[in-house]
């Protein structure tokens, strides 16, 4: 059977998966038969903004990647509110949470993740809340509309949009962060002060190096009343959000004998050891590796869809990443290691009546990490740079201002060379 007459079954219809889906649909050779299956009732949306929409910065209908009659108009079978409860590898079928059963001849699983939880006494509470989903943006945006105080736990990226969104909805918000400072899987120590500075100016409360020992229940002993730290301090609240982490969905694949670490394992062609079965985006894993960043995903969907629709593509393969943030209207960007080595040529800019920031890390003349607050126009400059491992000592002195400061003095040996020659 040729690629084209095979019938795909896309299971998860997040980010991931509809992306692979749309892929597949460009592509001259599609599968002829496409099915694809959600859990939430909606079509597929736009996670990201999540964090602008709970803050009410943006409508619902921003986030809605594609309507109901765009699937239909090209010839995909939409599944939307139905789980997959069992798959059959033998006879190559599924059945969902609806008793409904399907056939496949190839199978994606992109099941995505869910919130880590702590596991500390009481987090069986009512009012516990995670932020993964439009269910829990609802779920928040209520409890942000009856005011009080909330808790947040976790000082990334998630943790602080959820934080910002509750307070400018009237809340009065503490976040918890266990790390030494916020954000410190991106930014360095000073960054993370500067962010600090300018939430805590807005009116959050933020709380780091602190560890969490319980939660404790209100008068009716259900709902989450206080948070205890293990310092012996208490937070009270009328609502917590628990934003720690994610851990990979890998219970259906365990039920399959797939092979499982910390996500469902792949090869560089995002396959199982099974090779009906496909494996994509924050469920999967490659090497050790799991996934949370958008841009490796994306080239994973690149391969998997040209593997799907008949192609030998080129391997998938870790490349390096920067991670390009906006915080709560902050930009950031940051690659590379987060602590220098001794042996690193520290060059530092600090601005902090502008709000600007940034680090380089040099070794031998070659960039290999960067930290930048507030402009970072200069960003992807510098990446390119430390991917294509330029000796960048001939402009040491102004690679603090960016390209246009920098790449003169960058040029000047090769113009002397020129001429001499």
């Amino acid at each position: 059977m040729s690629a084209n007459d095979e019938h795909l079954v896309i299971v998860g219809n997040g980010m991931a998966g509809h992306r692979l889906l749309e892929r597949v649909l460009a592509h001259p050779h599609r599968p002829r038969h496409i099915t694809i299956l959600g859990d939430e009732p909606e079509t597929a949306y736009n996670r990201i903004l999540l964090s602008p929409w709970l803050a009410g910065e943006m409508d619902r209908s921003a986030l809605t990647l594609r309507e109901r009659d765009w699937y239909t108009a090209q010839g995909v079978t939409l599944i939307a509110g139905e789980r997959v409860t069992a798959i059959d590898r033998q006879a190559r079928t599924l059945t969902t949470d609806q008793q409904r059963r399907l056939g496949y001849d190839q199978l994606v699983l992109a099941t995505g993740s869910q919130a880590a939880r702590p596991g500390v006494p009481g987090d069986d509470l009512d009012g516990i809340h995670t932020f993964r989903d439009l269910r829990d943006g609802e779920r928040l945006a209520r409890l942000a509309d009856t005011g009080g105080r909330a808790v947040v736990l976790g000082g990334g990226l998630l943790g602080l949009e959820a934080a910002e969104g509750l307070r400018k909805r009237g809340m009065t918000v503490s976040v918890v962060h266990r790390g030494p400072h916020l954000m410190n899987r991106q930014l360095d120590a000073t960054a993370a002060g500067m962010l600090a500075d300018e939430l805590r100016a807005r009116g959050l409360d933020v709380i780091t190096g602190a560890r969490l020992a319980h939660y404790g229940a209100g008068d009716d002993g259900r709902h989450v009343a206080n948070v205890a730290l293990e310092d012996g301090t208490t937070l009270a609240t009328d609502g917590v959000v628990e934003a720690i982490g994610i851990v990979p969905h890998i219970d259906l694949a365990k039920t399959l004998d797939l092979a499982t670490g910390r996500g469902i394992q792949v090869d560089a062609y995002l396959s199982t050891h099974d090779p009906r079965i496909s494996a994509l985006g924050e469920c999967c894993e490659f090497e050790g590796t799991t996934y949370g960043l958008i841009e490796p995903i994306w080239r994973q969907v690149e391969v998997l869809a040209a593997r799907l629709c008949g192609d030998t593509p080129a391997p998938y393969r870790e490349l390096p990443c920067a991670t390009k943030l906006k915080v709560s209207g902050i930009s950031l960007y940051a690659f590379g290691p987060i602590t220098p080595a001794p042996e690193h040529d520290v060059l530092t800019y600090h601005d902090p009546q502008q709000g600007d920031y940034r680090r380089l890390l040099l070794r031998d003349g070659r960039l290999e990490g960067a930290v930048l607050y507030g402009d970072t126009a200069a960003g992807p400059w510098y990446f390119q740079c430390a991917l294509a491992g330029q000796d960048l000592s001939a402009g040491r002195q102004a690679l603090l201002f960016g390209e246009h400061d920098a790449q003169p003095l960058l040029d000047t040996p090769d113009t002397l060379s020129e001429e001499a020659a």
